[in-house]
C-alpha cells in the first residue's frame, strides 16, 4: 500500500495506533514517509529538497496538521509522531501533566508560553515568543519542546508566507475529551504494546522504548502484561512477537483486512 494523500495517511494512522513522521528504513516503526515511497527498504535522499516522495510526505504532513484529526507532536526524546484519537489517553497517561501539577513540574518559560495561549489560544511562533516574554530564542523552543513532551501544546497549522512557522495551540483544544478520559499508567503501557506489536508482529530489544520514548523498563511492563492474557510470546529477553504472527502489506504495515 502506497500512501499518495492525506485521507490514506489518516487511515494508516488510525490502522497502526501511531506512527513517525518522517523517518526512513533506518529507524524501526511506522512512519509516514516510508508510507508514502510504498517499499520497506525507504532511505531519505542527501538531497531531500529535490527528492518528490519526501516532498509528498512533508505536505502530507502538513495537511494532516491542519486538520487535526489525529494528534502530532514531539515527545520524549524530541521524536515526532503522529497518534491516532484512541491512544491519546493512553499517551497522555504516561506523558501528560494535570493542569494542578504545572506550577511544579513545568519551567517558569512553559508556564508563560501556556498562560498566554489559554488567553489568546492560537498564535504563531514568533507571536507567541513575543506574547510569552521570552527573548532567548534557545529558551523559548525548550519551553515549546517542553511542552509537547508533556501533551500541553501542539501545532495546529503551517504556513510558510511571508516566512516558515508553526500555529500553536492548546493540546485541549482539539483534544479535550481524550486528555478528559481516565486511563492507568499500566492499561497505557499495555494498550500502546499491544498497539506496536500488532503492527511489527515481533519487536527486538529495546525496540518499543526508541520508538515511543517510553524507558525499557516501562515498554517492558507493556509487553508482559501482553504475554500475561496470551496475546504475546516472549521469545528471548526484551524479545516479543504475536501468538499468531501476521500477514503484511508492501508498505510494513500488518494487513488488518481494511
Amino acid at each position: 500500500m502506497r500512501i499518495e494523500d492525506v485521507n490514506a495517511a489518516e487511515r494508516l494512522i488510525d490502522r497502526v495506533g501511531f506512527c513517525s513522521a518522517l523517518t526512513d528504513s533506518r529507524r524501526p516503526g511506522p512512519s509516514l514517509y516510508i508510507a508514502v515511497c510504498g517499499r520497506r527498504d525507504a532511505h531519505t535522499p542527501r538531497n531531500v529538497q529535490k527528492d518528490p516522495e519526501t516532498s509528498l510526505a512533508w505536505t502530507i504532513k502538513d495537511e494532516l496538521i491542519r486538520r487535526g484529526r489525529v494528534f502530532y507532536g514531539k515527545l520524549r526524546g524530541g521524536r515526532a509522531i503522529f497518534i491516532t484519537r484512541r491512544l491519546v489517553p493512553h499517551f497522555n497517561a504516561l506523558f501528560g501533566t494535570a493542569r494542578k501539577q504545572e506550577r511544579s513540574l513545568l519551567s517558569r518559560p512553559a508556564q508563560n508560553i501556556l498562560a498566554v495561549l489559554r488567553k489568546e489560544w492560537e498564535l504563531a511562533t514568533r507571536d507567541l515568543r513575543e506574547e510569552s516574554g521570552i527573548g532567548e530564542r534557545k529558551i523559548f523552543n525548550q519551553a515549546i519542546d517542553e511542552l509537547q513532551k508533556n501533551l500541553k501544546l501542539i501545532p495546529s497549522d503551517v504556513v510558510y508566507e511571508p516566512r516558515f512557522s508553526y500555529i500553536w495551540t492548546l493540546t485541549e483544544s482539539r483534544f479535550r475529551d481524550e486528555l478528559d478520559l481516565p486511563i492507568t499508567r499500566d492499561e497505557a503501557l499495555k494498550e500502546i504494546a499491544r498497539a506496536y506489536l500488532l503492527t511489527a508482529g515481533m519487536t527486538s530489544r529495546g525496540e518499543l522504548a526508541r520508538v515511543t520514548g517510553l524507558s525499557n523498563p516501562e515498554a517492558g511492563v507493556g509487553n508482559w502484561a501482553l504475554v500475561d492474557e496470551g496475546f504475546a510470546i516472549r521469545v528471548a529477553p526484551g524479545v516479543y512477537r504475536l501468538t499468531e504472527l501476521p500477514v503484511y502489506g508492501s508498505d510494513g504495515v500488518r494487513d488488518l483486512g481494511c
